[in-house]
């Protein structure tokens, strides 16, 4: 098997190592069809050869505005096999940050899923140092895009005749000798961060970065011929992205599902074998697990038996082994299976990252039967800091940090790291990257932790989003919203109260539960933002703010909430692409709101 020093390699193991099902994706038709690791070596030895003909040379930026879908990867490993630096843009992104990014990276081509996409790249270019734009979906002749775009399959179609002869498997020298001349050292990416805490910033990551990060990564995963795996978490984001080129690497088939609300048919069809997500996608499974459970009386007795069979059988299933009790298969029959059946029936491994999953959440799947290997990093760290796995797991802790990282925690708590998977700037930005680094060249994680005496590294929260009150008192809002989220009718929760005598809780709603569980009651409102201000309304989430407070400390109580009138969501501005809160906007959102709670 090939050695893996540059992502390139990763490549040249689809192309020569994969069977028939390297990529899945779907037709017009709705039906998923496979692409083959020859297949990919075809598509992305074509693109690659057009980026050359139109002058593109090392170094120079392609930026990749679009949902996941297969062109995303041959783009990206197009760009890569010629030296160039791909710059992933978030397609959620509103037209003028997405004009800026453009501007700011560089880049001299765009490649664009949708005329949306092509739009915003239209209205910024000017300003941009952007000449050829690309769209994957197929062009409509009367649209302004049809002078101005090359559609991307006849690029790759009008490429075949001049980057091969004979045979479509026909391998070409030159162009693998071009992807073998890159280096680990050379840049491979800049993303930009998704801003939960200030401006994106571009960070720049090596070959050499990315990779071992892969290579640390799966060796205590156990990966096996037929495995597969949905690519649904944004490919703009560092997470998806480096998890893909790790299950790549292990030849692991990769199904690219473009939006959320395709999720749940896709898994359906495919069936994975590993499922990666945020902790937002396990809690809202879990919430419409029992939101179904609780439309019988029966159903709920028997989900909530079930869940307090497993957890008497915890100690078992930390250590990823089958309870050998009757009542626990039972249990496994009438309820976990069903679970496990809202994720495919298949999935060996279930993988979170992203953001903090709440022990709640963890507990909760664990005495279901599933262990969820949790994940931590930073786009800055390429990203996996630590991570459990079937050999090394503690619930609560992200895990031992890679083996080929050093750690430290500094006197105020914060994680500091540095190896070989760490970036070394930020694009253009010499002053940020400065104070990135302490003297001894250990990056800023920003995030508060500490490491267990096995190892094991836990981290608490951001540090810029701890909430100070006026007593001095420091608290991590994150945990704490976890636990609030765990609650069948909160979709999301946020801590308020910097600088006050106390803390107070922004609370949205989940709707798919409270809706229909306020028709039973005989609530009758004229509209959501009557209905979360109905008095019975306020005494069920009154309910689950005593039930969290019981587990807090004097200074943590939450003294009062205000239930909101909307579900937050990525498109609506309250999450990042990763689904983690926008705590700024929610600030200048719920001004006013936050202000009534603090009189």
């Amino acid at each position: 098997m090939r050695t893996l020093t540059t992502l390139n390699d990763i490549f040249f193991r689809i192309a020569f190592e994969s069977g028939p099902r390297a990529i899945l994706y779907l037709d017009k038709t709705g039906t998923w069809q496979p692409i083959s690791g020859m297949e990919v070596y075809r598509r992305v030895r074509a693109l690659a050869h057009v980026f050359q003909q139109w002058g593109l040379v090392k170094g120079d930026r392609v930026a990749i505005l679009s949902e996941n879908r297969w062109e995303w990867a041959i783009t990206d490993f197009a760009a890569l096999a010629c030296g160039l630096v791909d710059v992933p843009i978030f397609p959620t992104l509103q037209p003028e940050l997405t004009g800026d990014l453009l501007a700011h990276s560089g880049a001299r081509v765009a490649v664009v899923s949708t005329r949306q996409q092509y739009e915003k790249v239209a209205k910024a270019r000017a300003r941009t140092a952007i000449e050829q734009v690309v769209m994957m979906d197929p062009i409509p002749p009367d649209h302004p895009s049809a002078t101005e775009a090359v559609w991307f399959e006849s690029l790759i179609a009008a490429a075949e005749p001049g980057v091969q002869s004979g045979t479509p498997d026909q391998r070409d020298p030159e162009f693998e000798a071009l992807a073998e001349s890159i280096q680990p050292g050379d840049t491979a990416t800049i993303i930009y961060t998704s801003g939960t805490t200030g401006d994106p910033k571009g960070v720049v990551l090596t070959h050499g970065n990315m990779t071992q990060n892969v290579q640390y990564v799966v060796p205590e995963f156990g990966f096996a011929s037929g495995d597969s795996s949905v690519s649904f978490l944004p490919l703009s984001h560092v997470t998806a992205r480096s998890l893909d080129y790790a299950l790549y690497s292990e030849k692991v088939a990769i199904a690219y599902v473009p939006s959320l609300d395709k999720l749940m048919p896709a898994i359906k069809a495919v069936q994975p074998t590993y499922f990666i997500a945020v902790p937002r996608v396990y809690e809202k499974i879990r919430q419409e697990t029992e939101r179904r459970a609780g439309q019988s009386a029966f159903k709920k007795r028997v989900a909530n038996w079930a869940l307090a069979t497993g957890a008497r059988n915890r100690a078992a299933l930390v250590r990823g082994k089958r309870p050998a009790s009757p009542l626990w298969r039972l249990a496994d029959k009438l309820f976990y299976s069903k679970l496990r059946a809202s994720f495919g029936g298949r999935v060996t491994h279930y993988v979170s990252g992203g953001a903090p999953l709440g022990m709640e959440t963890a507990q909760w799947f664990l005495n279901a039967g599933i262990r969820i290997y949790e994940g931590y990093g930073l786009t800055e760290t390429s990203p996996v800091i630590g991570a459990n796995t079937p050999v090394h797991y503690r619930m609560g802790s992200i895990g031992k940090v890679l083996p080929n990282l050093e750690a430290k925690i500094a006197d105020d708590g914060e994680l500091m790291v540095r190896g070989p998977t760490v970036f070394k700037t930020y694009w253009h930005n010499p002053e940020l990257t400065a104070a990135a680094f302490d003297e001894d060249g250990y990056f800023h994680t920003g995030d508060i932790g500490r490491i267990d005496q096995d190892g094991y590294l836990f981290i608490t929260d951001r540090k810029k989003e701890l909430i100070k009150t006026s007593a001095g008192k420091f608290i991590a809002p994150q945990p704490i919203e976890a636990k609030l989220k765990s609650d069948l009718f909160v979709s999301n929760a946020a801590l308020v109260g910097d600088r006050e005598e106390y803390v107070a809780a922004l609370l949205s709603p989940n709707f798919a539960a409270l809706e229909p569980w306020a028709k039973e009651q005989g609530i009758a409102a004229a509209s959501r933002k009557e209905l979360v201000e109905h008095p019975s309304v306020l005494a069920r989430y009154r309910e689950t703010i005593k039930r969290v407070n019981r587990g807090l400390a004097d200074f943590e109580l939450l003294k009062r909430f205000t239930v909101v009138a909307e579900e937050w969501s990525q498109e609506t501005g309250e999450l990042t692409p990763s689904l983690k809160l926008k705590r700024r906007v929610l600030a200048e959102q719920y001004r006013e709101e936050i202000a009534a709670l603090f009189r």
